[in-house]
């Protein structure tokens, strides 16, 4: 497969914010676990590895990735192909 460009990285990580945003059930916990408050959110939408970790955090549970996927139509692997391409992407182990 042939790798994502850090700016398709970034569109996909995007949407799976926007996705969040979204989610009343899903976003509170988003922000539990991070710290970071809906002003972030905002501030820190262009910001490569605050988007890195959004795509960590769904990537998470099979369910919530899955269920990010239907909406925007993306195979499952596609938005770990996106985390890959982002800061640290290349650090992930997944043991």
């Amino acid at each position: 497969m042939t790798p994502l460009t850090q700016q398709s990285a970034e569109i996909v990580a995007l949407e799976a914010l926007s996705w969040l945003v979204g989610n009343d059930d899903l976003l509170p916990v988003f922000l539990g676990s991070t710290g970071a408050s809906e002003a972030d959110l905002r501030q820190r939408s262009k910001d490569r590895e605050f988007l890195a970790s959004v795509l960590d955090f769904l990537l998470m549970d099979d369910a919530w990735i899955e269920a990010f996927c239907q909406t925007t139509d993306y195979t499952p692997e596609y938005p770990l192909r996106a985390r890959a391409a982002l800061p640290g992407g290349a650090d992930v182990n997944w043991t």
